[in-house]
């Protein structure tokens, strides 16, 4: 997984030359203070780096073409200490290529009621001096997140953490490289889309490989790898008697991890963040990989069965901006529902890939028959999930532009045992109720796979959409279904 701490967010303050070398000292002075609290905030995610002060339209322009060639900067928080006149900063910012964070902030907390005075005012003008940088901001159209506190108070650091770890995740697309194990499942459409228009977005590359390429390296895998990966699978996880040493299917467990150990060497040497398969194109595996498949998430690569990349890459995004982060996220699937009307819930299942960063307590290792696919009985691993708040988020190609789907929702821990469904799963209610929630996300047209969020809100991937100008459609406790579908409508006219 991507350490957050190897990628810098660049503070600049802006302010000009009317105010004096004193001043500008002081402004300096300030500025460094605030760049080395955030650093050592507990909360930032990234090194926070302080930059000179800006004070002309050249120096603007400068620091900006900086940032954009820096290979570790992943995005600006900005500041106007004093007042910085904006036409200064056009060049600069219509030349920026990275993400934006405006934090409307002042030095001092607190009026100096009884010593207040001019030059106090002069000093301390961010009150109006954000506002000028704020309104070119938005005369240019640029999308950017504005965090308004002081910058001592947690809640600031909170929101500056949700904007910075969506920048990291924007960073990771940039030139990165997901892989296609065969194509797409046949005449499915939502997992179909445009992956030319998805680089030209995102910046990230697709592209498909044989299934015969990765047989190839799973068959040059020696046994000596694949002993230490199986007294791995005894170690961390509850294996089944007859995958243990000596039983009827151990053989079972040691073709599984063969398969996980040629899917992470294909995958390290190629430098992907990500991949898909399908069940439908195993030619030479022995097993659809779902063991492999529901480690090689949890190590932090993005998956998508059934070749959906695009919930591939949101996968892999959601893992960059939750490193650290108590909880998991996972490839998810909308399975079948709980109609009673007094707790109509949503079961969210796939055949086998889920991942065990969700899982709640030690998962099952286990090896059961699937009834598609044409192939030996896959080894998987079987476990519940907690309750608890949750997002479901999904990604869709609609033809003109892609559009992000949320949907906010409630899990809750199984009420009944399953003793006869073998595969990981997690029960939920989604907001504002089952029945809204679902027409809304069939009105918006939400896939039916998504990624399963534990430990992230709405606001990381609204942050993360806006700094690709990616439509967001949010489901959640205000969710009405006639606004939404006139949000829906007047979304189709502003990106067309």
């Amino acid at each position: 997984m991507i350490d957050l701490k190897k990628l810098e967010v660049w503070f600049v303050t802006g302010s000009q030359h009317l105010y004096g070398e004193e001043t500008l000292k002081t402004v300096a002075e300030h500025s460094k203070t605030i760049a080395k609290a955030l650093n050592q905030s507990e909360k930032i995610p990234v090194q926070v780096t302080f930059k000179p002060v800006v004070k002309t339209p050249d120096e603007i322009y400068r620091i900006c073409q900086a940032a954009n060639t820096d290979a570790n900067c992943i995005g600006i928080v900005a500041w106007m200490h004093t007042f910085s006149p904006a036409k200064m900063w056009i060049r600069g910012l219509q030349s920026l290529q990275k993400p934006m964070c405006h934090l409307h902030t002042q030095f001092n907390r607190d009026i100096p009621w009884g010593d207040i005075d001019m030059d106090f005012m002069n000093l301390n003008q961010s009150a109006h001096g954000d506002r000028e940088f704020g309104f070119m901001m938005t005369r240019l159209r640029l999308n950017r997140k504005v965090v308004v506190g002081h910058w001592q108070d947690p809640s600031v650091h909170e929101r500056l953490n949700v904007w910075m770890r969506a920048a990291a995740a924007r960073f990771d697309w940039q030139g990165g490289k997901f892989c296609r194990f065969g194509d797409n499942m046949r005449q499915v459409a939502v997992t179909e889309g445009d992956k030319v228009e998805a680089e030209m977005a995102f910046g990230y590359s697709v592209n498909g490989y044989g299934v015969g390429d990765l047989v190839k390296v799973v068959n040059d895998v020696s046994d000596a790898d694949i002993d230490k990966l199986v007294a791995e699978y005894d170690a961390e996880y509850t294996l089944a008697t007859s995958l243990r040493k000596g039983g009827a299917q151990h053989q079972s467990l040691r073709d599984a991890a063969k398969i996980e150990l040629g899917m992470r060497y294909f995958l390290e040497d190629g430098d992907f963040k990500g991949f898909t398969d399908t069940f439908e194109d195993l030619h030479g595996l022995v097993q659809l990989p779902g063991i492999a498949s529901q480690r090689l998430m949890a190590s932090g690569y993005g998956f998508g069965g059934e070749g959906d990349w695009k919930t591939a890459t949101i996968v892999r995004a959601a893992k960059v901006m939750a490193s650290g982060m108590a909880g998991g996220n996972s490839f998810m699937e909308d399975y079948t529902y709980h109609f009673d009307p007094e707790n109509r819930l949503v079961l969210g299942a796939h055949m086998l890939e889920i991942c065990p960063s969700i899982a709640k307590g030690k998962a099952s290792c286990e090896i059961h028959p699937l009834g598609i696919g044409g192939k030996a009985d896959p080894v998987r691993l079987v476990f519940d999930v907690s309750g608890g708040s949750a997002l479901n988020v999904s990604l869709m190609d609609m033809g003109n532009r892609f559009r992000l789907l949320i949907n906010e929702v409630e899990a809750v821990e199984p009420f009944e045992k399953l003793p006869k469904l073998p595969v990981a799963r997690v029960l939920w209610q989604p907001l504002p109720d089952t029945a809204t929630a679902c027409a809304a996300w069939i009105y918006a047209g939400g896939a039916h796979h998504t990624v399963y969020s534990q430990n992230l809100t709405t606001e990381y991937f609204e942050d993360f959409a806006s700094m690709f100008n990616l439509e967001t459609v949010v489901i959640d406790a205000k969710t009405d279904l006639r606004s939404l579908k006139n949000e829906l409508r007047w979304n189709e006219m502003y990106y067309r």
